[in-house]
């Protein structure tokens, strides 16, 4: 299977385009947009036949029974699957709001310019003060196909919404596209603050090309650019004026005057007191929407191993399976006995298993080793950097004992384990090599004081310290669901490249490395679903907290230049309470990082690299 062939999890919402048909328009220019917008999904058609006299509503049959003929014979060779319905109303485009407000899963409305507002007797005002969805209003026709599109980015609210659209157009439809930014020679600052969010964004699709014009008048340079593509879109004016045929003076240029196709966008969701704040705040929430819709997975959706083993196959890669542990003996012989069966005995899918233990003082490695899986304590393996106590520590020196070429992940405390805790994380990464590194998510139900599992109130430590920090800090993240989940892994080939903490920061260091260094759109996220464990008291989930901050700090002191944390910072006093008294107990917990593996002389030796290979 190819990338193309995966698909995210249907779990997803799925949005649906409207077009309204209308007796003599241009259908086939609408059908062929919708059919690039949305290839895999039903298009919904309303034929509208307006009628002037309430009483004549009826000699409209003959003409809804051609329309719908039209429908059906425009689908057939535009080859667009869709459901449709006609009707005949004295009121339109009332009737077609009413419409939208009964299906809430249509999010983009596409009108043709001039005849839908003519027809369906709605004003440019209306339509940008009072939008029942998203809008697309075309001025065609179209061509048969797209070579090169631009996007002009003029600072307004709804560019975003504009790149949106080209950004699908381009799923099914491959294209050149032009971000171009026309500044007047005279114009200030105002509007850099407002275009920092979409340059920022824009730096993460180096396939854009973009282009800066400055010229005394604006609107004649984009007249003469827009005739140089197949089609250009922008975004309509920010808000509605007293002039009710009126989209904005660019848009009503080039849709009078541009020899190429035009749509013209406008969103639902904007206030146009705050455009500048809101659209550069938003600018970065199209990367993360598109991140979230095509890197998001269902572990049912790799639960057959054969399949999964013929890809391995075919791939030619190794895969280990390493599995933490520090005193996790009432849980360890599970997950191990459970991996065993259905990885490697019934389908050979993983190449080795091992247990990275943090000195147990418990029956832990006793019982992984007498079911036959090698154990190492971490804090003997590469003494020479020395001893640290913590689980990315472990984690770190699992690379060092294991040889595939795909390295996985598990904590070993999970009460439910199941097989889909592993294979869920191989799916992505053997179906494309896109996918560099994988997360896992779940729900987490919280044990209570009555013994009972509460659904949904797990992850206290990623709701409350995570996800603010990333949100704040590293947005383009914000689509995680699950930036601490304990199970995940990658290739080799970048684990080794990316540092890891000692401590509780392991996750987050992590993540944070493999986004800066690959990308967004090498990470994927997969759906475990359930997952019971151990809860935490509130005292470590503190410290927790703790060694998260100082972890994003430390990432941001390297991205700026500049110390912000001292060292007699990383000590943290815990509030403990008995019976009588309560009292205050000082715990040093820093978070002290790890040179890259890839690094070690001795790492370099075992994989037999030479001294200059991937340094």
């Amino acid at each position: 299977m190819n990338e193309s062939d995966t698909t995210p999890t249907e779990n997803l919402p799925r949005p649906q385009v409207l077009i309204p048909i209308l007796p003599g328009g241009d259908n086939a220019s609408l059908l062929r947009l919708a059919s690039w917008l949305a290839p895999d999904l039903p298009v919904m058609l309303v034929g509208l036949i307006p009628m002037q006299d309430p009483e004549q509503i009826s000699a409209g049959a003959k003409t809804a029974e051609d329309l719908r003929k039209l429908i059906n014979e425009t689908t057939d060779r535009v080859n667009i699957r869709a459901r449709s319905r006609v009707r005949v109303s004295e009121q339109p485009w009332e009737d077609l709001c009413e419409i939208i407000r009964q299906e809430p899963t249509i999010h983009l409305l596409i009108l043709n310019w001039p005849e839908h507002l003519d027809s369906l007797r709605v004003t440019a005002t209306e339509l940008l003060s009072r939008p029942p969805c998203d809008i697309a209003v075309l001025r065609g026709p179209l061509p048969e196909a797209l070579e090169h599109v631009l996007v002009l980015n003029r600072g307004g609210p709804h560019a975003e919404k504009a790149l949106r659209l080209c950004l699908d157009l381009m799923k099914s439809h491959p294209m050149d596209i032009t971000s171009m930014r026309i500044k007047r020679t005279s114009e200030g600052s105002e509007l850099d603050e407002q275009l920092s969010g979409m340059e920022q964004l824009l730096e993460t699709f180096p396939f854009i090309h973009q282009q800066l014009v400055v010229a005394e008048d604006e609107y004649h340079s984009a007249l003469e650019a827009s005739n140089h593509f197949d089609l250009t879109v922008l975004g309509t004016m920010a808000s509605p004026t007293d002039l009710t045929s009126s989209f904005g003076q660019m848009t009503d240029l080039l849709f009078n005057q541009s020899s190429s196709p035009v749509v013209a966008i406008k969103t639902k969701y904007f206030s146009p007191t705050s455009a500048g704040q809101e659209f550069s705040s938003k600018a970065i929430s199209i990367l993360v929407d598109r991140w979230f819709a095509e890197n998001t997975f269902s572990a049912t959706e790799f639960e057959n191993l054969e399949k999964l083993l013929a890809l391995k196959q075919e791939r030619g890669l190794t895969i280990s399976v390493a599995l933490p542990a520090l005193n996790e003996e009432k849980t360890v012989g599970n997950v191990i006995t459970c991996i065993q069966k259905n990885l490697m005995q019934d389908v050979p899918l993983l190449d080795e298993l091992v247990l990275i233990d943090s000195d147990s003082e418990d029956r832990t490695r006793e019982i992984a080793a007498g079911l036959g899986v090698p154990v190492y304590i971490h804090q003997q393996i590469l003494p020479q950097y020395g001893a640290r106590r913590g689980k990315g520590e472990a984690l770190w020196k699992s690379l060092y004992v294991t040889s595939g070429d795909i390295l996985l992940w598990v904590d070993t405390d999970i009460v439910n384990f199941h097989p889909r805790f592993v294979y869920g994380l191989i799916g992505p990464l053997l179906h494309s090599p896109r996918w560099k590194f994988v997360k896992g998510f779940y729900r987490r139900p919280l044990r209570g004081e009555d013994g009972q599992l509460h659904p949904g109130r797990g992850g206290r430590v990623t709701e409350l310290t995570a996800r603010p920090l990333i949100n704040l800090f590293y947005p383009q993240l914000s689509g995680i669901i699950q930036p601490l989940a304990g199970e995940y892994g990658g290739r080799r080939e970048v684990l080794e490249r990316v540092q890891f903490t000692s401590g509780y920061g392991v996750e987050i260091s992590l993540l944070i490395d493999v986004f800066e260094q690959f990308g967004l759109d090498a990470i994927a996220q997969v759906d475990l679903e359930e997952r019971v464990h151990t809860n935490q008291p509130l005292d470590k989930l503190s410290k927790m907290s703790f060694a998260i901050i100082q972890t994003v700090i430390h990432k941001l002191e390297k991205r700026f230049g500049t110390e912000l944390v001292k060292n007699i910072n990383r000590t943290m006093k815990t509030m403990h309470y008995e019976p009588d008294y309560f009292y205050l107990e000082v715990d040093e917990i820093a978070e002290r990082f790890r040179p890259l593996m890839i690094e070690l002389p001795e790492y370099r030796q075992q994989r037999g690299l030479d001294e200059t290979a991937g340094a």
